[in-house]
């Protein structure tokens, strides 16, 4: 516990061990304890329509589809990247991707390192007999470039999945506070590079709470990568995970002292779309209403996602929890077009947006 400075029990020093029990923690983590921003926002709650109190539309021909990377979403959400590599996440993978195909949604899973070290654990990510038309992306840490893997586990994982797309996702900060985090971040761009010219599907960029600024977007732009998940500060902080986790003190105090770290969600999108205009963005962290996804989309995103509220509605409720959820939020999203003026995506995504 973290007011004991005696180190919790951890695996023996085996990799697949210790990554198994790295995602059981973090599902444990995220369900129990609040890992939320303290002060730090999505800077969202600044930004606001011009209400139209006769905005000349029917509310019952409002249009929510879009498409990101050529294939089609009847509403512009994410179920973002979560977990995998347990009994456990797979029951959630599983419930998340049934919900997934009745809603027409996209969904990234989780971490997919664990199946590469553990070829027994690939099943907790396959998932495409349950979903098999959704937009899905496999995922890998960036940082794993560093430490031996390369194409082949690249298209390796996203065999397992049968993906559509691949997320590389940039958790530099995690890493750090992390006492089994691997750190070397050092010349990973032109590693980058070269997984875009050779993989057959897109190549995501996704940060996993901090967001992206400008340099970082016009580099990863550079390096070929085809859209950018911006995973803004103001939802789940990932150093309050990784304090909850800590073996000693002094780890859950260099963790903990790091929970209002970041970029928001509103800033980050902005610093994207200014330096890598040509770049679908995924606008995430902290996203909770259709209103949020309305603003990030007026602000530049293609679409939104979220990660905790879907996971809460899996464990408590299955498919059908998500499911609500996710009708609530499209209503939500629906409601905001229609009352600033916003026939459908297109319109919405040109639609003037101010700051208070």
């Amino acid at each position: 516990m973290l007011n004991k400075d005696e180190p919790r029990t951890m695996p023996a020093d085996d990799s697949a061990e210790i990554t198994e029990k790295r995602k059981a923690d973090h599902i444990q983590i995220n369900l129990e304890k609040d890992v939320s921003f303290k002060k730090l926002s999505t800077g969202l709650e600044s930004y606001y329509f011009m209400h139209q109190a006769l905005p000349d539309l029917n509310f019952e021909t409002i249009d929510t589809k879009t498409e990101l990377l050529g294939k089609p979403l009847k509403t512009p959400l994410l179920i973002s990247s979560m977990t995998g590599g347990t009994a456990e996440a797979y029951q959630i993978n599983k419930t998340l991707a049934i919900a997934a195909q009745e809603l027409g949604i996209a969904m990234g899973l989780g971490s997919m390192r664990a199946a590469i070290e553990d070829s027994s654990l690939t099943y907790s990510f396959q998932i495409r007999d349950v979903a098999p038309d959704i937009l899905l992306f496999a995922n890998l840490g960036a940082v794993q470039l560093n430490y031996g893997y390369g194409i082949k586990e690249c298209q390796r994982v996203v065999e397992i999945a049968q993906a559509d797309a691949l997320i590389l996702h940039f958790n530099a900060l995690q890493e750090a506070v992390q006492p089994e985090g691997d750190h070397n971040f050092s010349g990973l761009l032109s590693k980058i590079e070269v997984i875009c010219q050779q993989m057959p599907v897109p190549v995501i960029a996704k940060e996993v709470g901090w967001g992206f600024s400008e340099t970082a977007a016009r580099q990863l732009a550079s390096a070929g990568i085809s859209a950018i998940d911006v995973a803004g500060a103001g939802g789940t902080s990932w150093s309050q995970v990784e304090m909850h986790r800590a073996l000693t003190n002094r780890h859950a105090r260099v963790a903990g002292a790091f929970i209002d770290w970041g970029i928001p969600t509103a800033h980050s999108i902005q610093y994207v779309r200014q330096s890598a205009p040509n770049l679908p963005i995924i606008a995430s962290g902290g996203i909770k209403t259709g209103i949020d996804i309305a603003k990030c989309i007026a602000l530049g995103a293609s679409i939104g996602g979220l990660a905790g509220d879907f996971l809460r509605a899996a464990d408590s409720g299955g498919a059908k929890a998500v499911v609500e959820l996710t009708g609530a939020i499209t209503d939500e999203l629906r409601v905001a077009m229609f009352c600033c003026g916003a026939a459908n995506i297109s319109r919405l995504a040109k639609t003037p947006i101010y700051r208070e």
